[in-house]
């Protein structure tokens, strides 16, 4: 691996994880104020799905990091094909 090839693994990107969508009014949107509640059309269970940029790359699992303060991660269960063909 070339000393380019290597520096291209240590630019970060910004992943996204997609937890659920709504599709809510635009008069229910105007109302929320702090502690409304926006139900999504996904359940708990449901998988995630993990994007970079506006490529989906992967779906998972939300966990919750047992070592970490309670904070999120994601447990990868399909990554998508992205060879491009």
């Amino acid at each position: 691996m070339s000393a380019r090839e290597k520096a291209i693994f240590g630019v970060p990107i910004e992943v996204t994880v997609s937890v659920g969508r709504a599709r809510p009014l635009i008069s229910e949107i105007v109302s929320l104020r702090r502690d409304s509640v926006l139900p999504l059309e996904s359940r708990v269970e449901d998988p995630v799905e993990v994007y970079v940029g506006s490529q989906l790359i992967a779906r998972g699992e939300l966990q919750e990091l047992e070592d970490d303060g309670g904070r999120l991660g994601v447990r990868l269960t399909e990554i998508m094909d992205l060879g491009g063909g």
